[in-house]
């Protein structure tokens, strides 16, 4: 699955199979939805999403190994890419992670309520990309702040992703202040609770 907040061209069918189900399984709970349902929202036959999904719980594991993996994709690309030093690549990490929690909100309400009906591997394997995307913004953070010890930083990063993952709970989308002065926002009180973890 492609994050919204990355995609540059038209999505395809399967992205958009994902892109529904995931709205609907925020909305109404996994579930609480159909195959038909999500066959209808993207204008095909609920038989019709089997030629793309084995069912709901392969759409799930796509959903949720997929934005995890993306994260920890973009996170080593920005570090892979950073020509300024720790400061500017722990603006760039953070300015990536608000794009994701702008943007994929349905994704973050679906990591809360259905993480957990995952098959184990799956699950898993969720819990490795997300260690190891933790892991990254620890090492960042630390060259930023070196007078935190590690698992300081671990704890402050874990606290800013918190922060950042609230905004499903913020307001409807159209309620917020504009897309540019929440991230604004969003990203100086991210950069204020590590600069607090650090005094």
């Amino acid at each position: 699955m492609v994050s919204r907040a990355t995609r540059t061209d038209a999505p395809t069918r399967r992205e958009q199979i994902l892109k529904e189900a995931a709205r609907l399984f925020a909305e109404r709970g996994f579930h609480g939805v159909g195959v038909d349902e999500i066959g209808a929202a993207v204008g095909i036959s609920g038989p019709g999403l089997y030629r793309h999904f084995a069912g709901k719980d392969a759409m799930l594991a796509e959903l949720l190994v997929g934005i995890s993996g993306q994260l920890l994709t973009g996170g080593r690309r920005r570090a892979a890419e950073a020509e300024q030093g720790p400061d500017a690549l722990l603006d760039s990490l953070i300015e990536g992670h608000i794009d994701f929690a702008l943007d994929d909100r349905d994704l973050i309400t679906l990591h809360d309520r259905e993480l957990d009906r995952l098959r184990d591997s799956d699950r898993k394997l969720v819990r490795s990309l997300q260690r190891q995307y933790v892991e990254l913004w620890v090492e960042v953070v630390r060259k930023v702040h070196p007078d935190l010890v590690e698992p300081q930083a671990r704890v402050a990063v874990h606290a800013v992703f918190g922060l950042l993952n609230s905004t499903p709970h913020l307001s409807r989308p159209g309620s917020l202040p504009g897309r540019e002065s929440t991230a604004r926002m969003l990203h100086r009180l991210a950069r204020g609770a590590f600069a607090a973890a650090a005094e």
